[in-house]
């Protein structure tokens, strides 16, 4: 089939972040060359350095010694107690032999830290969560800074920890480098089911003994948690920006196909170097195409909210400019092909089974709904993208996905599952924020309704424990952003708001926090900036004022004078669970909006 011409939105919205990108990507591309002809390789390190750097390499020396092949460093987020990570424990060790297949050697460059938001929802360590992708890309710097590298294997698939590992790795753009991911666990108990347990247990009518086993059933062995949040958004976007070897997303740990993913990821990485004929490097590939490509991923299949994010920081990584007007007006064009769990009733396993990203792609594509001409790590473009791997006897091959194998959770973007992707900047008085629709029922895209004013999720489920809650209300989370608490997520609150909205109750959320991926179903309007911290808006609400929340207008109002009252009081900064060590992150972070980050703000990109 012949793909339709690219439309015009996107044109048109791609024009515009090449246009407002075009010194800072400028001036990023220079810094690559440059630093692709200056970077000392191990060739010509002295002897004791180089000594320093393969005295661990054991049967390696030699090779990385006479440095007639590429020397790949991975950089890992492995750890066992993040069930996504812990298939990465054997990884480095199968590469070093599959890196010998092709004349190439492997060093494990260094490791990152990668945080569990599902264990620290609701809890003191969910405020480091956010900067942890600082963090994780501050440690992707130091692991490649030892100039012994021709090649980057990036191990990290969950929330902060892709986008964390992107950014390290594009100040380092010079050299190519590919995401290897362990794919999801296998399916448990229904996502409908888990949220049931949640809700009787938000409502006092089942035990903590009822909601362990439940949360046991879906989270229950190594691999990535199987709904689409943050995690699996992720892997999307890698397929989207053509960082993965094509169709590597979603098969399981362990498989057969998963093992050779991976071997044909280490191939190909030592073949995109520099010294080769095919040279491919990070900075080339991750362009404003590129960029573009992952928000329309990110709208197409109704991915998480966190990437609103998530998207401007790596951008900005690499000096392109993109914001949540670029976002909504991309939405506005991109159609929901894609309705899986939590926006939908199946998990990220069923949707793989009914063709999953080579779909989507490959949908995409025949409508010109998404950038084909943009360069990946693959042969190809993305139009590679649009098939899926498989086995033929012991060799890889990829085929076209065919027609949706169900059509409740994959449809041709011809005839969507509505013809916008759901992700709507809403903006008024109040600020602006970011609204899933692809989340909420029509129904419940507008809501109006006095608000009760909040200053941490713990008091939100206080107040719905005691009833005080049982009525019409927006409910405001303040003192949320960055540059309070460290933006963590809300996830807690969706249990007690969704069961007010079951109740028959217009509830809507407004906060300058985070919800997860995984939440859905209740109307919020979230990220909203500026903060509170500051006296922005939502510092100077009360308890009653009207509260206005239009996904289909794009509106954040109220019609209370906020111009004549004092902003609220900055609650007192809390200590413990070493939040106090990363003060220095929140007092230097810019707004949500640009990617709330203080690496970045500091280091003036």
């Amino acid at each position: 089939m012949t793909n339709k011409p690219l439309n015009d939105t996107i044109h048109r919205v791609t024009r515009r972040v090449i246009e407002n990108s075009r010194q800072s990507r400028a001036n990023y591309l220079d810094l690559m060359d440059r630093e692709g002809d200056r970077q000392v390789n191990r060739g010509t390190l002295s002897c004791s350095n180089l000594a320093h750097a393969f005295a661990g390499a054991e049967e390696d020396q030699a090779a990385i010694m006479a440095a007639k092949g590429p020397n790949l460093g991975v950089v890992t987020a492995y750890n066992d107690m993040l069930s996504a990570h812990q298939p990465y424990h054997r990884y480095p060790e199968l590469m070093k032999i599959w890196a010998r297949e092709v004349g190439a050697t492997v060093q494990v460059a260094g490791g990152t830290p990668a945080m569990c938001d599902g264990v620290t929802q609701g809890e003191a360590g969910m405020e480091l969560s956010l900067f942890s992708r600082d963090t994780i890309a501050l440690s992707t710097v130091i692991a490649l800074s030892h100039s012994m590298y021709d090649g980057v294997a990036l191990l990290g698939i969950c929330d902060k920890i892709v986008p964390g590992l992107l950014m390290g790795a594009l100040r380092f753009g010079h050299l190519p480098a590919i995401f290897v991911p362990s794919g999801p666990m296998g399916t448990g108990i229904s996502n409908r089911e888990k949220q049931r347990t949640r809700q009787l247990y938000a409502e006092g009518k089942v035990g903590r003994e009822e909601l362990l086993a439940s949360e046991m059933g879906s989270y229950h062995s190594p691999g990535t948690c199987t709904f689409y949040g943050t995690a699996n958004s992720n892997q999307m976007m890698m397929e989207m920006m053509g960082l993965h070897v094509p169709g590597a997303a979603f098969i399981h740990p362990g498989a057969k196909l998963r093992q050779e993913l991976s071997r044909a990821a280490t191939h190909r990485l030592a073949a995109i170097g520099k010294r080769g004929e095919d040279f491919r490097p990070l900075s080339r590939v991750v362009d404003e195409k590129a960029i573009v490509n992952a928000a329309i991923g990110l709208l197409a299949t109704g991915g998480s909210t966190n990437h609103a994010i998530h998207i401007p920081a790596m951008a900005r990584a690499a000096g392109i400019a993109f914001d949540w007007t670029d976002l909504s007006e991309l939405s506005s064009a991109v159609p929901l092909v894609a309705r899986v769990y939590p926006n939908g009733s199946g998990d990220v396993n069923h949707f793989h089974e009914a063709g999953g990203m080579g779909y989507v792609i490959g949908t995409l594509l025949e409508e010109g709904l998404a950038h084909a001409d943009i360069q990946t790590i693959w042969e190809g473009g993305l139009e590679a993208y649009s098939r899926e791997p498989g086995m033929d006897g012991d060799a890889l091959a990829w085929r076209d996905p065919g027609p949706s194998g169900d059509t409740t959770m994959l449809r041709p973007a011809s005839d969507p599952f509505q013809p916008d992707g759901g992700m709507r900047l809403v903006e008024g008085n109040l600020g602006r924020a970011c609204f899933k629709s692809s989340a909420v029922e029509r129904e419940r895209w507008t809501i109006e309704a006095p608000c009760r004013v909040f200053e941490t999720q713990r008091d939100v489920n206080e107040a719905f424990t005691k009833g005080e809650l049982d009525r019409d209300v927006v409910v405001v989370v303040r003192f949320q952003g960055p540059r309070a608490n460290g933006m963590p997520e809300l996830h807690k609150l969706t249990p007690a708001l969704g069961v007010l909205q079951d109740r028959g109750y217009k509830v809507a959320l407004v906060t300058d926090g985070r919800m997860s991926g995984a939440s859905g179903k209740v109307p919020a309007a979230i990220h909203c900036t500026p903060e509170a911290l500051g006296g922005g808006p939502l510092s100077r609400l009360r308890d009653g004022d009207p509260i206005r929340v239009c996904a289909a207008t794009g509106e954040l109002s109220t019609t209370a004078d906020l111009g004549n009252r004092e902003a609220a009081p900055q609650p007192e900064t809390e200590m413990g669970m070493g939040r106090e060590f990363f003060a220095m992150f929140r007092q230097h972070a810019d707004g949500a909006e640009q990617g709330a980050s203080s690496m970045l703000a500091m280091a003036g990109l």
